[in-house]
């Protein structure tokens, strides 16, 4: 895949993260913000987010309700219609 699709993709994927994050879809409740490294000659290890996330869970399915709908009936009738036709133009 070229360059374009793959900052395409991605950029699609961090709006719909932000969208569902915005609209109360996902939320997030970070416990500890978590530390990076100390570096020097000898890094210590960082650690990770304690994060707990939190997901709505969407529901489908079908129920039955009663709506109006219209009634079509059709029925077949001799009517004149128009009609296109190819000659070779010659006179009889």
């Amino acid at each position: 895949m070229s360059r374009n699709v793959w900052i395409g993709l991605a950029a699609a994927v961090v709006i719909i993260v932000g969208v569902l994050f915005a609209t109360g879809f996902w939320s997030a409740d970070v416990k500890d913000a978590g530390e990076l490294p100390e570096v020097n000659i000898s890094a210590e290890p960082g650690r990770a987010p304690d994060v707990d996330m939190d997901s709505k869970k969407l529901e489908v399915g079908t129920e039955e309700r009663t709506v109006e709908v219209p009634k079509v009936e059709t029925e077949e009738k001799v009517i004149d219609v128009p009609v296109v036709g190819v000659s070779e133009g010659k006179k009889d």
